[in-house]
């Protein structure tokens, strides 16, 4: 299967760096992310979800920790196990409405990435593990994307069938309870799936870029958006345009994938946040 999408990539990309299959597994790759991240990014960033995410991607290495000490030689599915329940402890302290969810986070994210850290760098191991703080884009292989081919299908079925009610939960809580809809239920449903999202895409963006990926396209979308529709598409554009030309430039200059990738989406939204104040002052 990969053979005959390897042939097809080779007649519609005659280009140098489309020859190499790590650049093509990178730009599949690219091509199954974007879409992803700019979809529950415009949710993430509606729901002021901005610190969670970034709590999801530091905590991931306890996730990675606790694989190690069980012996796993690839620790995606520990971090897996472990972003879940972190994501369910943190909606549930949450709807207890003992704390804000700002400090709630900072809590959670605080003790679990201490605890990565410590069990990592046991006698000096740490350095091992350095490739998940910025991760690597170009080591996606087959397997790898087929799991994010399911990641996307998945997220497709849920956006379509469940977009209006969770937009409304997001937009009118009030509205949505007299509706019939279950807040917590969405919560949980919309939180779980940006975990899985976010765990999956560690290895290759690292942890300490991979909430920029999530929050920038939709943020930046969100300066020339005037509804709902071109929220999501140009959310989803930006994301594809920039992990594109991203992934080509960090390729040129020998740059980490992902970080190149995010300044990019920097730059957009600092374009767009000019056209932004430009056309406000224009209205005035």
């Amino acid at each position: 299967m990969m053979e005959k999408i390897y042939a097809l990539m080779d007649i519609l990309l005659p280009f140098e760096w489309a020859q190499y299959t790590f650049m093509k597994n990178a730009l599949l790759g690219i091509l199954l992310v974007s879409p992803l991240f700019g979809m529950l990014g415009t949710m993430v960033v509606n729901n002021k979800m901005a610190f969670f995410s970034d709590a999801l991607g530091h905590s991931a290495l306890t996730g990675i920790a606790i694989g190690v000490l069980l012996g796993f030689k690839q620790p995606l599915w520990s971090m897996m196990a472990f972003s879940l329940l972190l994501t369910l402890g943190i909606v549930k302290v949450k709807n207890a409405k003992t704390a804000s969810m700002d400090t709630i986070i900072g809590v959670f994210s605080a003790m679990a990435v201490a605890l990565g850290i410590v069990i990592l760098s046991y006698r000096g191991g740490f350095s091992k593990y350095t490739v998940y703080l910025i991760g690597d884009l170009l080591s996606i292989t087959p397997t790898d994307l087929g799991l994010l081919t399911l990641a996307f299908i998945g997220v497709l079925l849920f956006w379509m069938l469940g977009f209006n009610q969770l937009f409304l939960v997001s937009l009118n809580p009030s509205l949505a309870k007299s509706r019939g809809l279950s807040l917590a239920v969405w919560e949980y449903l919309f939180t779980l799936l940006v975990a899985v999202i976010v765990t999956l895409s560690i290895q290759w963006v690292g942890t300490l870029i991979i909430s920029s990926l999530l929050i920038l396209p939709a943020a930046a979308s969100r300066n020339i958006a005037h509804n709902t529709k071109q929220y999501v598409g140009f959310s989803i554009g930006l994301a594809f345009v920039a992990g594109l030309s991203g992934l080509l430039l960090s390729y040129f200059i020998e740059s980490a994938s992902g970080a190149t990738i995010v300044l990019v989406l920097g730059i957009f939204f600092c374009i767009t946040y000019m056209l932004k104040i430009k056309s406000t002052q224009e209205g005035a």
